[in-house]
Parts: structure tokens; sequence; C-alpha cells
């Protein structure tokens, strides 16, 4: 038994759901129709060149969820996961989920979206145990402000240290399924690291390295 993580984005999902909430938001009319769809979009490229400020994105990505109340957020999030997230999990993730979870394996889902995204998400999939960017909540409102370290490329790492540290488990036979060069230091730290559906930076270096190379799609 052995410790089976998962990337979400592009992974087990077939798209970013943290793009596809920012799309969500300008279809109900909740945020700027001009500025807030430059940014999602100039954050999107910035991520899959590997140069996203992660801060400079959750300042704009977690305002949202300042800006309304938990009871609106909650619907948004059902409407979202039924229009958005349900059709794009990909049947081949699911799969790949059962084998570890039928080997006994522990799963685990670090992605560098946010907990009021990905939370629903990981329950949707079965997977008890998720390390993602944590929005900071006082008084039961959203701050718009992140706590904590976003789990984001090095922060992934540093995130899942933490995480095992409260543990009886370990990375010894680990498994980390990705689709990101933005990954390559949480990859370097498994002894099965998996290259899913890569990007052109992460099939390269997927493919120096002797590293598995698969598609879920």
């Amino acid at each position: 038994m052995s410790l089976a993580i998962f990337d979400l984005d592009n992974t087990l999902l077939g798209i970013d759901s943290d793009h596809a909430w920012g799309e969500f938001l300008l279809e109900q009319g909740a945020v700027d129709p001009v500025s807030y769809r430059e940014a999602n979009e100039r954050f999107m490229r910035d991520y899959d060149a590997g140069t996203l400020d992660i801060h400079a994105f959750l300042e704009v990505a977690l305002k949202p969820l300042a800006d309304n109340t938990p009871e609106q957020l909650a619907a948004w999030h059902q409407q979202f996961m039924a229009s958005k997230i349900e059709p794009n999990i990909l049947s081949k993730g699911e799969e790949l989920l059962a084998r570890h979870r039928t080997r006994g394996d522990t799963l685990l889902i670090i992605t560098a979206t946010n907990r009021f995204i990905t939370g629903p998400i990981a329950e949707r999939l079965g997977v008890d145990h998720l390390i993602a960017v944590e929005p900071e909540i006082v008084d039961g409102r959203y701050t718009g402000r992140v706590s904590g370290t976003p789990s984001y490329r090095e922060g992934k790492v540093e995130r899942l240290e933490a995480w095992l540290a409260h543990t009886d488990l370990t990375l010894d036979g680990a498994w980390f399924y990705s689709d990101s060069h933005n990954d390559l230091a949480l990859l370097e730290q498994v002894d099965h690291p998996v290259a899913v559906d890569p990007d052109d930076i992460l099939r390269e270096v997927a493919q120096a390295r002797n590293w598995r190379i698969m598609s879920l799609r």
C-alpha cells in the first residue's frame, strides 16, 4: 500500500477548474466582463508558460469569494459542478482512482486551485484527502486572502511534507500523476512519477528521464 497522489486540472479533469470557474462567473455576470476575462486568460497563459505570479493571481481569483455571500457561492458552485465539472470528469481518471483504491493505496489530490472550487470535486471523485490553496475565512466569510503557503510548484512539495508530518505515511513507493511542468518539483520527489497527457515541457523531461507517459483522454 502506497500513497497515490493526483493533480486535478487537466489530469483527472479534462479542463482547468480554476479557469472554468472564472468563465462560469463571467456567464453569471458576477464579475467585470472585460477586466476579469482579460485577467483570467492572462493568468492561464502565464500558468502554461510557468511564469505565473501565484499571489497576483490569487488576489484576483479569491476576490469573488469575498464579494459574495456563502449562500450565493454555494448555489453557484452547485450549478458549476453540473454544467462545467461533471461533463469533464474523465472516465479513465475515475478508473485509475479505482485501481489504486483497490490496491489499498491512500488517495490524495494536490492542486493549485483553491479549496472552495476543488473540495466538492474531490468529494465527487471519492478522494478523502485534498491539499489545495486555502482561502482565508473570518467569521464565516471569505476575506479574499490566502491562508498559508499556496500549493503551487515548490509549494506543493512544502504543503505535502507538512501534511505527511501529521500522518503515518511516507513517500516510499508513492505515485504522482500530473500533466504540467509546473509540478516537476513534486514529480521528482516520488518513486513513480507519471506524466498524464503532458504539456510539451513535461513530455520532454519525462522522455529524457524514462518516466511513464500515459493518457486519460
